[in-house]
């Protein structure tokens, strides 16, 4: 079975609306030969004359008269979706856009980023779910808009990256601990109490394994899923929580953060998202919230520095 030739729509909405061949002609720019031609054409594939000699003039058919409406909808459907998309009226736009993230990104650049689309886009609500592994299905079914996080091995080779800062490991204390005063040393970290953050429940982590290659070791008393929670327990208690560093800014107020006492390489966080979503222009408007807000804190730092 042949394709119909869709550039005939075309053809068909204007020599409906001008009723001539020589007018359809000249508003396509075609010679009158060539829309003649097209016409024979449309009512080949149609199986109907469409325009009938009246006269000196052309009238449409019944059939014709039933298509008029209908085809010059489908043009101007044609028509939008191959135009460039127009500028994003942010003040109108509503839609609800889902982020995974980790709890200490939430609860650190969260409420600039709540703040920040609020004011430019007041029915835009942002969706925070957690993010227990590397996964990248949720990006590929749209499940999530955007991720946040370390790019590991099982993040899809199609997913779209973008730096958006670099963050290191530091110790935390509630005030008036033992490691809150005096030089740090390795045997004293080593000596103490202490939290592990693993979403996956892992007994051990890559600090540990740094530790061992030193020929020493801690002592981990629990496991916790999140930074927040881990920080809750050392405020609290004498146990020491290993977080990193930008990611827990706000979190960190009220207790004592120390440089740790073994060398580790510092993490790239970044943003991730479907190549789909590229040229969404929603969807790069928020991509540049997240940098606008990360950026906005990494000068912070540097101004309190």
């Amino acid at each position: 079975m042949s394709h119909p030739d869709f550039n005939l729509l075309v053809t068909l909405d204007v020599l409906l609306a001008e009723g001539s061949v020589a007018r359809a002609a000249k508003r396509l720019r075609l010679s009158p030969s060539a829309m003649s031609r097209a016409l024979a054409r449309l009512r080949e594939t149609t199986g109907d004359p469409l325009l009938v000699r009246a006269g000196r003039g052309l009238v449409p058919t019944p059939r014709a008269l039933e298509l008029r409406e209908r085809v010059g909808q489908l043009v101007q459907d044609a028509e939008a979706v191959l135009r460039p998309a127009e500028s994003l009226d942010l003040k109108r736009f509503v839609r609800t856009f889902t982020l995974r993230t980790s709890d200490g990104f939430v609860e650190n650049f969260g409420p600039r980023l709540i703040t920040l689309a609020g004011e430019q886009a007041p029915g835009v609500q942002l969706r925070f779910i957690p993010k227990p592994d590397k996964d990248s299905d949720p990006l590929r079914d749209g499940t999530v808009d955007l991720e946040t996080g370390v790019v590991g091995e099982a993040t899809g080779p199609e997913v779209r990256v973008q730096a958006l800062f670099r963050d290191r490991f530091v110790g935390v204390v509630r005030i008036g601990h033992p490691l809150s005063l005096g030089e740090m040393t390795l045997s004293r970290y080593a000596a103490g109490r202490h939290v592990l953050v693993s979403r996956r429940g892992f007994d051990k982590g890559p600090f540990d394994e740094a530790l061992e290659a030193l020929g020493s070791r801690r002592e981990i008393v629990t496991v916790v899923g999140g930074f927040s929670a881990a920080l809750a327990l050392a405020g609290a208690s004498d146990l020491i929580a290993t977080v990193p560093d930008r990611h827990t800014g706000n979190l960190r107020k009220g207790l004592f953060s120390f440089p740790l006492p073994v060398p580790m390489p510092e993490i790239t966080v970044s943003l991730l998202w479907h190549p789909r979503m590229d040229a969404d222009p929603a969807h790069r408007w928020l991509r540049g919230c997240v940098r606008d807000v990360c950026a906005a804190s990494a000068q912070e730092e540097r101004a309190e520095a």
